[in-house]
């Protein structure tokens, strides 16, 4: 294969960014949309110089002239959607989070595995540079032990369009812990090199979405009335087998200071690191040293999520995300929104 080239299954917001990152790759373009609003998908078409429209998803598998698919459309249909492109023979790219369930995430990389084709979900943050800076530091082992880390992303009125999937348990599956605190969640377990926990325990609460208030900027999506019965606020506890720690704290609408803060703080034996203020702190001889911008290589300097898939796709590069990670990242939310809809710790066998 000497060019990639992609279809798109949803024209959402997030597609807009999205085809633009794969059309400046240099052996990629978008040459297919396909949404369930046609007017949507004819404009951004428009806009892209994407060459084909098709009214449904069936037809944009079956065009042969397409490698792979970039899938970003309401969560309920993900691995619907993900299945079909696989055993249509394309190589899935799908957008977060995983799935509905984690039942749901194993199907989907049994298909791929089967299929003999490559799966895998878009998590743009791992490839932030200064966390990718942190991870080369965690790899050195300038942070000795790393025993506890805390990943937080916090929004004051971060709610996507009122009336509208997003808030709707039965079309998201989850609200802000699955749609930003996924993004924190799985860096963080990237960094530590850690998928697998022993325990969670967590609590979820909407306080907010339900009053009709804490809308953001976000989202394309038409209103539909729906209501709203998702979490806004997140907060949860992941223990791993080797006694370290992971605190998760995540919303969408707070009473908070700053519009936003977010963040992922590791807490070693030998150093300590925030990966996003991208800074690494650790003893010196004059008492403290901060280190700013750590001076270290970073594995993917193009610090994009579709140029990870184009390359090992053409197989120049390592690919980032692997479907096994990513199902395990999906146990983990359905784990926190267990043990929040319970009020118990759940434990893994």
């Amino acid at each position: 294969m000497s060019q990639v080239r992609f279809g798109f299954i949803g024209a959402g917001a997030i597609a807009v960014t999205s085809a633009t990152s794969v059309n400046k790759h240099k052996q990629a373009c978008v040459v297919a949309i396909q949404d369930l609003n046609c007017d949507r998908a004819t404009q951004l078409a428009k806009d892209l110089n994407i060459p084909r429209v098709y009214a449904t998803a069936d037809e944009l598998f079956a065009d042969p002239g397409i490698d792979a698919v970039y899938i970003a459309v309401p969560n309920k249909f993900h691995v619907e959607l993900t299945i079909k492109a696989l055993n249509a023979g394309k190589h899935v790219i799908l957008e977060k989070p995983f799935a509905m369930n984690y039942q749901e995430a194993l199907q989907a990389v049994e298909t791929a595995r089967k299929a003999g084709k490559v799966l895998t979900l878009g998590m743009n943050q791992r490839f932030v540079d200064s966390v990718q800076r942190t991870k080369a530091l965690v790899e050195q082992g300038a942070l000795g032990e790393i025993y506890h880390a805390k990943a937080f992303w916090f929004r004051r009125t971060g709610i996507p369009r009122l009336g509208t999937w997003f808030g709707n348990r039965a079309l998201a599956g989850g609200g802000c812990l699955n749609d930003i605190g996924v993004h924190v969640l799985d860096a963080c377990l990237h960094l530590l090199g850690k998928f697998e926990p022993v325990s969670v325990y967590g609590a979820t609460y909407s306080k907010f979405g339900p009053r009709g208030l804490g809308e953001g900027g976000w989202g394309k999506s038409d209103r539909e009335g729906l209501p709203f019965d998702v979490d806004d606020f997140a907060t949860g506890l992941i223990r791993f087998a080797d006694g370290s720690t992971l605190s998760l704290d995540v919303s969408w609408a707070a009473h908070m200071h700053e519009a936003s803060r977010y963040d992922i703080e590791l807490y070693g034996t030998e150093g300590g690191a925030r990966a996003f203020s991208n800074t690494f702190y650790k003893p010196s001889p004059e008492g403290y040293s901060v280190v700013q911008s750590p001076a270290v290589e970073i594995r993917y300097r193009h610090t994009d999520r579709f140029h990870n898939f184009i390359n090992h796709l053409l197989g120049t590069e390592e690919l980032c995300v692997t479907p096994e990670q990513a199902a395990n990242v999906q146990r983990i939310l359905d784990a926190l929104n267990e043990s929040a809809a319970t009020g118990r710790e759940v434990r893994f066998a």
